[in-house]
C-alpha cells in the first residue's frame, strides 16, 4: 500500500511493527476516551470554504522563539522511537530538518542528545521533573552543550497514565522475561523490523539517561528508572530552579486549564504546549483542541501557544491555527511514520500534511497562516 494520509502510515506501521510496539505507540489511558476526543473534536469543527481569492501565493512559515519554521509543524517527543526504527530519533530528525520544522527529542529516547545533535540540527529537549535533581542538571547541562535552542518541560507526568493496552500486549505487567519472550515471539513474525532494529538499531537503551542506570541493559529497565523518578512534589516554584539551570526559552507542555496557562506566564515561560499527552494520561478530559481556544484568549499575548494531540492532517493544523495556536506538534503522525519506514516515510508524512496545509489555506482563502482567525472557522 502506498501511502495517502496520516492513517495510512498507521496501517503500514502496523503491519511492520510488533505488536507491544504498535500498541506502545497507538494506544491511550484507561477507555480512550480522551484519545478518541482529540481526533473527533477536531473532525467536528468545520471550516468556512471562500472563493474568488488570489491565492496564487501561499506563505506558510512562522517566525516562534527566535526560528523560522518552514511551516507551522513540528515533531512532538515521542518516546523509544529508536525501538520503531534503527536509530530512529536520528532519522526523524534529519527529516524535520530537511522539512524546516524542529525536532524535539523525549528524554526517553533511543538516541541521546549528542547523537540527534550531530546531525547539524540540535532538537529541542524535552524533559521531565525528576526526583533526582543533580542527573536533571547534568541533563540540562548536556542540552545546552549541544546548543539546543528550546527547553520543552512536561508537566502533567507526575505519574505514568495506565494503558490497558500496554498490560494486554505484555509490555508492561509482567516480569521482565516474559516481556524478552513476547518481544522475540513478536520479532519472529516481524524480520523486516527485527533485520533493522538488532543489525543497525542497537544499543537499545535510553540514550540520554543511560548514565543514570549503570546497570541497564534493556530498554524497560531504563523505563523502570524514569517512572521511579517522576516528582509529585513539583509546583510552580520548580520553574525557578530550572531558569537557574538552562538560559534559552521554556516551553511548557501539559497545559489544559487557563488558569494554569496563567500561571506559566507567571513562571517566566515562554511557550506552552497544549496538550493532554495524546490522551495517555487522565482519561476524561477535554481534548487539546477543545482547550485550547479559552487559553489563547486569556494568555495568547503573553507567550507562544502551540497545540498537539489528535493532528491527522494539514486541515487540522489549520483549525488550529484559527483557533490560536502558533504551531502544532505531531506525536503518533511521525511515529507511524517512522515505524512504518524510516527518514523517507517521515519526509513523505511532512511533505503530505504541508499538502494538505496547502489546500485548506487555499479553499479558506488564508494566504498568509500568519493571519488565520477565527473567521476561517464555520462555527455554530
Amino acid at each position: 500500500m502506498r501511502a495517502a494520509s496520516v492513517s495510512d502510515y498507521r496501517e503500514l506501521a502496523r503491519r511492520r511493527l510488533p505488536n507491544i510496539f504498535f500498541e506502545y505507540i497507538d494506544g491511550g489511558s484507561y477507555a480512550e476516551v480522551t484519545l478518541k476526543r482529540n481526533v473527533a473534536d477536531l473532525e467536528a469543527i468545520a471550516l468556512r470554504q471562500r472563493v474568488m481569492r488570489d491565492m496564487s501565493k501561499l506563505d506558510m512559515s512562522v517566525q516562534t522563539l527566535g526560528q523560522t519554521l518552514k511551516m507551522p509543524v513540528g515533531l512532538a517527543p515521542v518516546g523509544m522511537a529508536g525501538m520503531y526504527a534503527s536509530r530512529g530519533e536520528v532519522q526523524a530528525a534529519r527529516a524535520a530538518a530537511a522539512a524546516g520544522v524542529p525536532f524535539c527529542l523525549s528524554t526517553v529516547g533511543v538516541c541521546s542528545i549528542e547523537e540527534v545533535a550531530a546531525t547539524g540540527t540540535p532538537p529541542w529537549f524535552q524533559l521531565y521533573m525528576l526526583k533526582d535533581r543533580g542527573y536533571m542538571r547534568e541533563l540540562l547541562a548536556r542540552a545546552k552543550a549541544q546548543a539546543c535552542p528550546v527547553l520543552v518541560f512536561t508537566v502533567d507526568l507526575p505519574l505514568p497514565g495506565s494503558r490497558y493496552r500496554d498490560v494486554r500486549s505484555g509490555f508492561t505487567g509482567g516480569s521482565a522475561l516474559q516481556a524478552m519472550l513476547t518481544q522475540a515471539r513478536d520479532g519472529i513474525g516481524h524480520p523486516g523490523w527485527t533485520w533493522d532494529l538488532f543489525m543497525r538499531g542497537r544499543p537499545h537503551t535510553l540514550g540520554t539517561v543511560q548514565g543514570a542506570v549503570k546497570e541497564g541493559r534493556r530498554v524497560t529497565d531504563f523505563l523502570a528508572w524514569i517512572s521511579k523518578n517522576f516528582d509529585r512534589s513539583v509546583t510552580w516554584k520548580d520553574i525557578d530552579w530550572v531558569r537557574e539551570q538552562w538560559d534559552g526559552p521554556i516551553v511548557v507542555k501539559g497545559v489544559l486549564d487557563a488558569e494554569d496557562a496563567r500561571d506559566a506566564v507567571k513562571a517566566g515561560a515562554q511557550g506552552l504546549v497544549v496538550s493532554n499527552h495524546g490522551g495517555r494520561q487522565l482519561d476524561g478530559v477535554r481534548s487539546s483542541i477543545a482547550a485550547l481556544p479559552r487559553i489563547a484568549d486569556a494568555v495568547g499575548g503573553d507567550l507562544e501557544i502551540y497545540m498537539d494531540g489528535g493532528v491527522r492532517s494539514g486541515l487540522d493544523v489549520l483549525k488550529a491555527l484559527a483557533l490560536g495556536a502558533k504551531a502544532c506538534f505531531v506525536g503518533r503522525a511521525w511515529a507511524w511514520a517512522l515505524g512504518a519506514g524510516g527518514q523517507p516515510m517521515v519526509a513523505r508524512m511532512l511533505d503530505t500534511l504541508r499538502s494538505e496545509l496547502a489546500v485548506a489555506m487555499i479553499l479558506t482563502g488564508c494566504a498568509n497562516v500568519r493571519d488565520a482567525g477565527r473567521d476561517l472557522l464555520d462555527l455554530p
